[in-house]
Formats: C-alpha cells, sequence, structure tokens
C-alpha cells in the first residue's frame, strides 16, 4: 500500500475565463470543483495508475466532507484527523487565451496540538504497513515547520520510503533529516542553496549537493522543460513530449506519484522517472488537477527523452 499525506487539503474550484482581466465581470466557460491540495492530487494519480492508496492528514467540516465523499467515490481508503475548522477552499481562474492562471489560496484552518498528536499516532501506525509513502504542500496553523522532520523520522523506524514535496522552511529543515526522495523546483532549490542556478549543468551540480545531505533521489522540476534527477545510477535529464497543455496545476504532483508508483513496482529510478514524467504531462493535458488517463500515459511514456548528465 501507499499512504499520502496532505496537511493542508482544500476544495479546489477552478474557472476558465476567457480574456480575464482584473475589475470586470466575466461569466465562466467552463468550472469545476474537485478535492484538492497536492497530496490529494497525488492520491487520485495513484488510484488511477491502479494502486491502493491510504489518504490521511486534516479534514474540517462540509468542505472536509466533500473532499472525503470524493475519495471514496474512487475507492481510496480515508484515514484522516477530524478538525473543528473549516477545510479550506482555493480558487484558480485560466484563461486560456491570455495563458494565464490567476489563483486565490486560503490559509487554511487552525489545528490545535491535541490533533496534532493524534495525526502523528496515526501516521506511525499507518507507516507500518506502508513501504511508500508521499507527503505534499505545506501545512496549516498550528502545526509546526517541523512536521516533516518528524514524519520523515517515523517513516523511517518502520521502514518506509518517505518522498517530500514541500518548500520553504519545510523544506529546509526536512533535507536534514534525510528524506528517501525530495521533489522541489528551480525556485526552491535556488532559495533553499541561496545562489542563482544559471543553467543545468549548476542545476545538476545543485541536485548532487542535496543528495549529499543523504537524500537517495533527488528530482529538481523544470517545468515544461522537465527534471534533473540525481540517484545512485547516475544525474539523469528527463524531458517530457510536446503537449497541447490545457493546465499545468497539479502536473508535479502527478510526477510525485508515478515515482512513487515506480518505486513501488520495483522499477529503477529512471524508468520510475520516466512514469512519473508522463504522469505530469498527462495532467497538463486536461484542466482538472490529479487528472489523466492511463491511455495518455501510455502513449506519453514511450516518447520521453532521457539524457545521461
Amino acid at each position: 500500500m501507499i499512504l499520502t499525506v496532505t496537511l493542508n487539503p482544500s476544495v479546489d474550484r477552478s474557472y476558465r475565463v476567457d480574456n480575464f482581466q482584473v475589475g470586470k465581470i466575466f461569466r465562466a466557460q467552463e468550472e469545476n470543483s474537485v478535492a484538492g491540495g497536492k497530496g490529494i492530487n497525488v492520491t487520485k494519480v495513484i488510484k488511477t495508475l491502479g494502486e491502493e492508496v491510504t489518504a490521511t492528514g486534516f479534514l474540517g467540516g462540509k468542505s472536509g466532507e466533500f473532499i472525503e465523499e470524493e475519495l471514496n467515490k474512487i475507492g481510496v481508503k480515508c484515514s484522516f484527523i477530524k478538525i473543528d475548522g473549516e477545510t479550506r477552499t482555493c480558487i484558480a481562474i485560466l484563461d486560456p487565451v491570455s495563458k494565464t492562471q490567476t489563483e486565490i489560496l486560503e490559509k487554511g484552518p487552525y489545528v490545535s496540538q491535541e490533533h496534532v498528536e493524534k495525526f502523528l499516532d496515526n501516521f506511525n501506525e499507518l507507516s507500518k504497513s506502508c513501504n511508500i509513502i508521499t507527503a505534499s504542500g505545506s501545512a496549516p496553523r498550528g502545526v509546526s515547520e517541523d512536521i516533516y522532520v518528524e514524519l520523515i523520522n517515523i517513516a523511517r523506524q518502520n521502514g518506509a520510503k518517505l518522498i517530500l514535496d514541500t518548500s520553504g522552511e519545510y523544506l529546509s529543515k526536512a533535507v536534514r533529516a534525510k528524506p528517501f526522495m525530495i521533489k522541489p523546483n528551480r525556485e526552491e532549490v535556488e532559495k533553499l542553496l541561496n545562489r542563482k542556478l544559471k543553467d543545468i549543468e549548476e542545476i545538476k551540480k545543485a541536485a548532487l549537493e542535496l543528495k549529499q545531505f543523504g537524500i537517495t533521489i533527488v528530482s529538481i522540476s523544470l517545468g515544461s522543460e522537465g527534471s534533473i534527477v540525481a540517484c545512485e545510477e547516475g544525474v539523469f535529464r528527463l524531458i517530457p513530449p510536446q503537449i497541447k497543455v490545457a493546465s499545468p496545476v497539479g502536473s508535479g504532483d502527478s510526477y510525485v506519484a508515478g515515482m512513487a508508483v515506480g518505486i513501488k513496482r520495483g522499477f529503477d529510478i529512471v524508468d520510475a522517472a520516466i512514469l512519473a514524467t508522463a504522469c505530469g504531462a498527462a495532467n497538463a493535458m486536461y484542466y482538472k488537477t490529479g487528472y489523466m488517463t492511463i491511455e495518455d500515459v501510455e502513449y506519453l511514456k514511450n516518447n520521453v527523452k532521457v539524457q545521461k548528465l
């Protein structure tokens, strides 16, 4: 089983608005509400790929009920800690004409220390029956920036590999705890290492530098240009095939899901990264987040380019 962690999930509402402008009134050409948050997106893609997955984190209020109902519909086992506050809502306005994306992200509810302790106890029990864990995104108010350090240590004690996709102080603190894998983007790495990465060679060096913390896999996302992956086999650049992009939202999460599934299935790291790259590209072909089809993934997988650096 794969376990996914979403500390700050959301109901993601997206609107397609052609020629969107500030201060005007528009009617949406398309609208959608889905269970969201980075880890929830990961969960949905893992399930699409045919693997059993359990989702955990914090949920509250009617929004939390909606998220759990949506996950139950697709056969995801839910083991969330129920909190007093209301799970947040996030809004995205997608304009395919001007190729812009405007987002409004709520902070999320406050989580009490009692609920944090319940979550950690629950995570400890769940991680005993998992070999792969993904942990994604930020944490709500009331949760320490050291939360991922705790999760990494618990996962290691229980023999599970934790894939971490976060940023800022959460990432800065967590790298020293030696997660199995991290997936920052270029800008997040620049902030982490406090320097600009001007070209692919400098990104490669940064990946190797992060790997020296004791991280088995370092994957640096380059958006539509693919990723740089440093692992025991070497450093590789993966370039996705050209696609017609509807929305890139959730593509990084889909990548994480592909890596988790590939590693669980015993793929070598490069083959897992090829699957992950195909999942990320497949997600970008749709306006829905954390959505893709197996047919798209199979086609794209055969057209991913791999370069050893």
